[in-house]
């Protein structure tokens, strides 16, 4: 078990969209994160703790977007349908913080830090899809920036098994706790 105060925790949920969360995804579908991730935002907003949702999006031009020179780009199969960036229905309430980024982690480009430090802050714990993408991405800057980190490893998914477990297996626990959604616990 993973006792946190809600006080200093808020819940960070990584790109839970309709158009990540219907791609094909591992080790579960984009539908059980989302599932999964309903019910633990559910238990933040009980313990009155933050629940932050990030969410990817691009002027219509994508002239926002980077446009760096890489070996293998990433566009959906399809390319970008009109709701991509809008998250999955029932995940947001009234309440909730949003933040929009531009790449694949939430700390660059946004005010995701200042969001976090003014409410006194100090552990996040992360889900969404890609966990080796935005997740990871997301959890580097946040160890970086000297918060603590917990990573809710079944509230989470990507392209294939071996990457999921990689980064749950060898990155996430040099950055934080890895635990079961379950398992965290939030105190008054």
């Amino acid at each position: 078990m993973i006792s946190l105060p809600a006080t200093q925790t808020a819940l960070v949920l990584i790109d839970l969209q309709k158009g990540i969360t219907a791609l094909p995804v591992a080790p579960v579908p984009g539908a059980t994160v989302v599932e999964r991730a309903k019910g633990l935002a559910s238990r933040f907003r009980v313990a009155k703790a933050p629940v932050i949702l990030v969410n990817v999006a691009f002027a219509p031009d994508f002239s926002d977007a980077l446009h760096t020179r890489v070996d293998c780009s990433f566009s959906p199969p399809g390319g970008f349908a009109p709701d991509w960036s809008e998250l999955v229905d029932g995940l947001a309430q009234p309440e909730d913080l949003r933040i929009t980024k531009r790449q694949w982690g939430a700390f660059y480009g946004t005010d995701l830090d200042l969001q976090l430090r003014r409410r006194g802050i100090t552990t996040i714990v992360l889900g969404g899809i890609a966990t080796n993408l935005g997740v990871e991405s997301t959890a580097r800057a946040a160890h970086e920036h000297g918060y603590n980190v917990v990573l809710a490893e079944d509230v989470m998914a990507t392209f294939s098994q071996e990457m999921h477990l990689f980064a749950c297996e060898h990155i996430f626990p040099r950055l934080g706790r890895v635990a079961a959604s379950a398992s965290i616990t939030l105190e008054s």
